[in-house]
């Protein structure tokens, strides 16, 4: 993976930083020594690596705002990181970069349950957002798989989905307003507590911008009141591609699940193994959810247990208690990891429309036999976002290469369905090379023109999002 040539001129003024960034965050909050900026040296994808020249953690937005005023003056660039569980690279570092992390903004700064939105500072995770509002009935409805992890403030970035955007939306359907530092360290508001802000929408350029435009400090959040109740269903069935058929026809029957989830043999017994969920032995598995009264989700499951006759399914179990509901979704919720344990994977992450869903997943297993490796298939089946995992081996040579290469050919196939190459991962470093196959060149040049407008020497995120060639081109 190509990365621009460091800056000699930002190496060599590092003393000189390093006593201006003291100078506006506590001591302890500023990381130069080598061996603790190793800890930053990559996110969620660790086949790319690089220590940044320094990592800092401001724990308010003056601080923020301080810090971007000293690296745009001297020329440095900024990696903005939340919590580093980007699987595309989004947060990697290079060798002349500052990271400028969130961990330390946690706080919740307000809540109005009559208007239905929390305010946050961006370094709270996910699920904690939730864990602040469900005693009062309500929650926070995106929910990543590595929400016990992941920070508000990548979710934003990357446009975060998760299990029930089918029903609720990603991020950016629950996101009503932002506090925004530009890299000059001008601070500004987007958005508010309401559903609509008037003029330009700067909201929805801000949310899947990836850190190229500003760092989010302050995030204010759409909550809900908590369904009066939710059941799943686990489905199996002896084939990808049949399982694949029956989630088309069930959106086709205009049924709204609040989620659809997708697992195939080899993820179904890698995380049965690590989270013991009780999962049916069989060849791809449907994790379905409903919720609303006891009659509205008997009434749904019943349209859509009439719909999964249709394919012979080998299993259909609906969940006894809340306890086995629990399971069910611990399962979902730990396959990344599960697979983890077992082989080196790359996680993909490509969107198609739901009736191509039968020809997307038989083309990869025709492309795991092309190329000679293992796929693992674990996806948000309602909506079309894949998540192939391509197993591969880091210590035996040119295999991270072929990987790439095969991730490549399912990524091109999604746009040739009709699909796009990003649900909710962003593009990051993976799948910058990749965006000449979405998009013509007077699109990305329409893209590159909004960032030289929020940050016109380029010094937000480098090499991220943009083909190197064309960003480098642009940077200060």
């Amino acid at each position: 993976m190509q990365m621009p040539v460091p800056r000699a001129d930002v190496i060599a003024q590092r003393a000189r930083l390093f006593e201006q960034l003291r100078a506006v965050l506590p001591d302890e909050a500023v990381i130069v020594d080598p061996t603790e900026t190793r800890a930053y040296e990559c996110d969620g994808l660790t086949a790319y690596r690089c220590p940044p020249l320094a990592a800092v953690l401001p724990a308010t937005t003056a601080e923020v705002a301080a810090v971007l005023r000293i690296c745009h003056a001297a020329g440095v660039p900024v990696v903005p990181r939340g919590a580093g569980t980007s699987l595309a690279g989004g947060a990697l570092p290079t060798a002349d970069c500052v990271i400028l992390g969130v961990a330390r903004m946690r706080d919740v700064l307000e809540t109005d349950y009559a208007n239905r939105f929390i305010r946050v500072q961006t370094g709270r995770t996910n699920l904690s957002v939730t864990g602040a509002v469900e005693a009062d009935g309500f929650f926070y409805a995106p929910d990543p798989s590595s929400q016990l992890a992941c920070a508000i403030a990548g979710n934003i970035a990357m446009n975060s989905g998760g299990a029930h955007c089918l029903k609720y939306g990603v991020t950016t359907n629950n996101l009503l307003g932002v506090t925004l530092v530009q890299m000059d360290g001008t601070v500004v508001d987007i958005g508010g507590p309401f559903m609509d802000a008037g003029a330009l929408d700067l909201l929805g350029v801000i949310c899947g911008s990836e850190g190229q435009l500003g760092v989010v400090t302050e995030a204010t959040l759409r909550i809900l009141p908590k369904p009066e109740g939710a059941r799943p269903v686990l489905i199996g069935f002896d084939a990808n591609e049949v399982a694949g058929a029956c989630v088309s026809d069930i959106i086709k029957a205009g049924i709204l699940p609040v989620a659809i989830e997708f697992m195939d043999r080899p993820c179904i017994r890698a995380t049965e193994a690590f989270a013991h969920a009780g999962y049916p032995d069989c060849e791809a598995l449907l994790i379905v959810e409903v919720e609303g009264s006891d009659a509205e989700i008997d009434e749904q499951l019943g349209l859509i247990r009439q719909i999964a006759q249709r394919h012979n399914p080998v299993e259909f179990r609906e969940s006894q208690s809340e306890e086995e509901s629990r399971k069910i979704w611990l399962g979902r919720k730990s396959a990344f990891g599960a697979m983890g344990q077992i082989n080196d994977y790359i996680c993909l992450d490509g969107t198609i429309p739901v009736s191509e869903l039968p020809h997307v997943l038989r083309r990869i297993g025709e492309l795991s036999q092309q190329y000679g490796l293992d796929v693992a298939n674990v996806f948000h089946a309602g909506d079309g976002n894949m998540h192939p995992l391509i197993l591969f081996d880091a210590n035996k040579p040119g295999d991270l290469e072929t990987c790439e290469a095969m991730g490549a050919e399912i990524l091109k196939l999604c746009v040739e369905v009709g699909g796009c190459l990003t649900g909710e991962h962003g593009v990051g470093v993976e799948k910058r090379d990749l965006m000449n196959v979405q998009f013509a060149p007077a699109d990305l040049e329409a893209q590159m023109r909004v960032k030289d407008v929020f940050d016109p020497a380029w010094l937000l995120n480098p090499a991220k999002v943009f083909p190197l060639a064309a960003s480098e081109g642009r940077r200060g």
